[in-house]
């Protein structure tokens, strides 16, 4: 391989036969790095804005209850419970359940009442959680 530098002489290295896998490999990487870096992989898990009220807070009950979900951040006086709505309790409720599990093979469905989007959800003082 040979490099020309204007102003001055040719420069040649001689790179070994692996070199462009190899190089093409930490490229890859460092894209992969970047993007990670960027939040492209952070999902969160939300409830559908299609779901009725009473299916959501059936799953709400269930994630909060026996899911295992830290909903204390949505009572009364705490950073979540604003805007207090059935969607918004539940959305917190969904996100925290699948945040904590998720490495155990929890899921974001409650039985179709929700779904993951790669847009943090937070809003003001309430943070929603990412797990990596």
């Amino acid at each position: 391989m040979s490099f020309h530098f204007k102003g001055s002489t040719q420069v040649s290295v001689i790179m070994p036969p692996s070199f462009p896998w190899i190089l093409l490999l930490a490229l890859s990487f460092l894209a992969l790095m970047l993007q990670k870096s960027e939040g492209q992989f952070e999902e969160w898990c939300i409830a559908d804005e299609q779901t009725p009220d009473d299916e959501l807070q059936r799953a709400m009950d269930w994630a909060c209850g026996k899911g295992g979900a830290d909903c204390s951040k949505i009572q009364l006086n705490q950073p979540c419970y604003m805007p207090n709505t059935i969607r918004d309790h539940a959305s917190y409720a969904f996100n925290n359940y699948y945040q904590k599990f998720k490495h155990r093979g929890a899921t974001c469905y409650f039985n179709s009442a929700a779904l993951i989007t790669d847009l943090d959800p937070s809003q003001h003082s309430c943070k929603f959680e990412y797990l990596t």
